[in-house]
């Protein structure tokens, strides 16, 4: 057996570990993701084996929530690619202001920035009392920090660059206070934001849903398990809801395709069709 063949099994053997001791899944995560990740871990605590880290996840709780971190998906940004929040503004808004009430799933909120920015949107067309956002990741410690909604004051200038890219309408400073060293979230925004603990990999469904959030995590999954998460986002959305993808990701290979029509060629946002409409759609082939 070559070096690469058991390095995938000292993988296999740590992610195992960290579902049986502290119940989260990564077994189904894009292994060179993973990989990559692990041997940063190991390089910055200077280990010689995967098998060591693995006993240090077991008993050791410092090195576990390191390792939980590196495994996280946690890049994020307020008003990350602001062209989305732009055709949200052009394309989703104007559907919500239809409902008189609106529920919202963010999946994979990391540490709470686009959820605030949606927030900021829904506030500015006037929609402020009329929504409820489940905010919801795997990793409780960037939960918290997504609670907190206090960001490092240098983050500002970007996200202020971003707001007014994405098509901003008022001033960006009204959304937060300062201090010498940090930003906190307005509360006015967070009013209406509830975050839970879920894990798209073994968690089930999350409501009926009016929106779907869930950018930039599918690509670190498999393909199975992104098939899974998909039809996860089928089944907890009702019928005319909307689901917004990261731009790299696509549901052109899910057995769910047929259950969603794009609403931009661009974007990756797409409404649920009703049944009639699939059954419509199986009787024209």
């Amino acid at each position: 057996m070559n070096p690469i063949e058991i390095e995938n099994i000292e993988i296999d053997l740590l992610l195992e570990a960290m579902y049986k001791k502290h119940g989260y899944d990564f077994r189904s995560y894009s292994r060179m993701s993973v990989k990559r990740r692990v041997l940063k871990v190991m390089e910055d605590r200077e280990l010689k084996s995967i098998s060591e880290l693995t006993h240090n996840v077991l008993y050791d709780d410092d090195y576990f929530d390191t390792t939980l971190r590196a495994l996280s998906i946690n890049v994020t940004e307020m008003f990350r690619d602001p062209p989305f929040f732009e055709a949200v503004r052009d394309l989703v808004l104007t559907r919500l202001a239809n409902l008189d009430f609106f529920k919202v799933w963010h999946a994979g909120c990391s540490t709470g920035e686009e959820v605030y920015s949606m927030a900021i949107l829904f506030h500015e067309v006037g929609l402020a009392d009329r929504y409820r956002i489940y905010a919801t990741d795997m990793n409780k410690i960037v939960l918290k920090q997504a609670k907190d909604g206090i960001y490092p004051l240098e983050h500002m200038k970007l996200f202020t660059s971003n707001y007014q890219k994405s098509g901003g309408v008022g001033s960006f400073g009204d959304y937060y206070t300062t201090n010498q060293q940090s930003a906190a979230i307005a509360n006015r925004l967070k009013r209406n934001i509830v975050f839970a603990e879920h894990n798209l990999a073994t968690d089930g469904i999350f409501g009926e849903m009016d929106l779907i959030i869930c950018r930039n995590v599918l690509i670190y999954f498999t393909r199975e398990l992104q098939n899974r998460v998909i039809g996860l986002f089928a089944d907890s959305l009702c019928s005319g809801g909307i689901l917004c993808l990261g731009s790299k990701e696509s549901m052109s290979f899910s057995n769910k395709r047929k259950q969603f029509e794009p609403l931009t060629d661009k974007e990756r946002i797409y409404a649920k069709v009703s049944e009639e409409a699939i059954d419509f759609q199986d009787e024209t082939l």
